[in-house]
């Protein structure tokens, strides 16, 4: 028996909301996990990247795999151990570009074991693994259930989570560069301790978000991507972002620009056709700073993980 399921893409931070708030792309990866006919065949992974767009071979393939750590966690959960287990996963999101490409296929394994195992563990305990294997629920939240999430992850391991509606006129356009950016540095150039001033920043310019996204009002939004905690140290590692931000500041319809994740994609939030209006010269300002890229325009997916 095997079971596939297609996990979206997400975007997390939206500026202040740092390791807290997420919203999911329609762009997807697509996890099987399947028992082995034969005893005894142990573990085995696939990785099906038909856009050649990182290397396969640096994955690993054995008990080290993130996604067979998630799916051994579920089973010792339901007080079971791991079969011979086949995993595949076919990748249509960028690795290592701040788009959750390592959610979706922890949230894709564990939806996929789950219904391998007759569904024993509901979406509370899936989001509380997947959020322990991740580090986080930012990107998690949103690819299990789409849409738009706040999520907080418990002393207790268990993650409180609440969707929003996402106005529909608001669209998402992601600058994914051609380099890749490892989350592991992206975080070592946070500082360690920050200052009371900039803490209090975040949390207005973070509550005024979700106020603004709930009353699906564009102008408020205007005023709330903008923080303080990790885009001004990350900034450095993002060629173009710096730019771009002075040079959309204050354009009409164009809500604002922020670093997707830890980067190095850069998503900037529009109204109805606003980035369209800039596009050109958003081109002329990477092809100058010699950033290749590929922009894409997305509606934000509201379904979150399938099983196909």
């Amino acid at each position: 028996m095997k079971v596939s399921v297609k996990v979206p893409a997400t975007t997390a931070n939206l500026g202040p909301g740092f390791d807290c708030l997420g919203l999911a792309l329609p762009l997807y990866n697509e996890i099987t996990v399947e028992e082995q006919v034969m005893p005894g065949s142990g573990i085995e992974i696939n990785i099906i990247d038909d856009n050649e767009t990182f290397d396969t071979l640096s994955i690993p393939k054995d008990e080290n795999n993130i996604v067979y750590k998630a799916i051994e966690l579920l089973y010792n959960f339901v007080g079971q151990s791991v079969s011979d287990i086949k995993i595949t996963i076919k990748t249509n999101i960028p690795v290592t570009r701040g788009l959750g490409s390592s959610a979706s296929v922890i949230v894709g394994g564990l939806v996929a074991a789950n219904e391998l195992l007759g569904k024993p563990a509901d979406k509370a305990v899936i989001l509380s693994i997947a959020s322990e294997v991740e580090g986080h629920p930012d990107n998690v939240a949103p690819a299990i259930f789409g849409g738009f999430c706040i999520s907080s992850m418990e002393n207790d391991g268990s993650v409180s989570y609440s969707k929003i509606p996402w106005p529909s006129d608001w669209k998402l356009n992601v600058i994914i560069p051609d380099y890749e950016l490892d989350t592991k540095i992206a975080r070592s150039v946070l500082p360690v301790n920050i200052s009371i001033k900039d803490a209090a920043f975040n949390i207005r310019k973070c509550a005024m978000l979700v106020d603004a996204v709930y009353r699906q009002d564009s102008e408020s939004m205007k005023k709330c991507l903008k923080d303080k905690l990790h885009q001004p140290y990350r900034e450095q590692l993002i060629k173009g972002f710096k730019e771009l931000n002075e040079f959309l500041e204050n354009k009409d319809d164009i809500l604002g620009c922020v670093i997707s994740g830890a980067g190095p994609t850069i998503l900037i939030i529009s109204k109805d056709d606003g980035f369209e209006k800039v596009q050109n010269d958003v081109k002329t300002i990477l092809s100058d700073l010699n950033v290749n890229c590929d922009i894409r325009t997305f509606n934000i997916e509201n379904e979150g993980t399938k099983v196909i």
